[in-house]
């Protein structure tokens, strides 16, 4: 069983959920796009992200909602360099969202902590960018491609597909001599999933990730939130929150959110709960 993830410059106890702040640096993403599209809003962005509680930031500079369109490498890299090394000293992971093996290598000499995958490290390409360094890896599931994911996704099992896909993904990354500790998985919540395949794997999460490799989750503000409650992005907050208390409470160990300090803030009153001596020394 694992107790830490290596994460570049850190070491990162997982005895708790750790929360990952989302910082895009995109046009186009679905809830925050443009918002912090300029250097400077995305960097006072993740710093602000950092003082509500953030254990780890998340940088992208391409959006992969559904239906996104493909940015060229140098444009991502554009994006994504300043921000970084306007973060590099705000005391937390950096992670990069890329799927672009040329991006993995430039972010990493510019010390990224962490690469996240969508596509999971699926080329050799990908793995040989990653392979020889210290950062820790996210490994996702995707049915598809952004742009037309969503259409027609399609499973016999999607619990056993998704699981099996992460096992041998995981393994694949195993056997390029990348070390267990450095490796997280995350069962893509809105990756080629409908609405009911994506509420089946938050309630079996805990049998579609086994307990080899800490979970990852992002289930911030997303669609499947919104066809329950009937709320635009911008209005999914209490759904986000409830969503990842959920999987929390089902061992994920990373929640990938918007929302930090409503995040942080639910899982302190969670662990409260469970763990009455965290209230000694709170006044009334």
């Amino acid at each position: 069983m694992f107790a830490t993830l290596q994460c570049g410059r850190f070491q990162l106890s997982l005895k708790r959920p750790l929360v990952m702040g989302v910082v895009n640096v995109t046009p186009d993403s679905f809830f925050d796009g443009n918002v912090h599209f300029r250097v400077n809003q995305a960097i006072e962005h993740g710093l602000r992200l950092v003082q509500d509680g953030a254990d780890i930031l998340d940088i992208g500079g391409e959006s992969t909602r559904p239906g996104a369109q493909v940015v060229a490498a140098d444009e991502e890299l554009r994006r994504l360099l300043p921000v970084i090394q306007g973060l590099l000293d705000a005391g937390v992971p950096l992670s990069v969202d890329t799927c672009k093996p040329e991006v993995m290598r430039q972010v990493l000499h510019a010390g990224a902590d962490m690469i996240n995958d969508i596509r999971g490290f699926s080329s050799d390409e990908a793995i040989q960018a990653v392979q020889d360094a210290d950062c820790a890896l996210c490994l996702m599931h995707m049915q598809g491609e952004p742009r037309t994911m969503q259409q027609t996704p399609c499973y016999d099992d999607v619990v056993a597909e998704v699981q099996a896909y992460l096992a041998a993904g995981a393994q694949r990354l195993r056997d390029a001599g990348i070390a267990a500790n450095r490796i997280a998985l995350d069962p893509g919540f809105g990756f080629g999933k409908t609405v009911a395949h994506n509420y089946t794997l938050l309630n079996q999460l805990p049998q579609v990730m086994g307990d080899a490799y800490p979970c990852m989750v992002g289930l911030s503000r997303k669609s499947m939130i919104g066809a329950l409650t009937g709320r635009p992005a911008s209005q999914r907050l209490g759904g986000s929150v409830a969503a990842a208390l959920a999987a929390a409470v089902r061992g994920a160990h990373i929640l990938r959110v918007h929302d930090v300090a409503d995040t942080v803030d639910a899982l302190t009153i969670w662990s409260a709960i469970n763990d009455p001596t965290l209230t000694e020394g709170a006044r009334a």
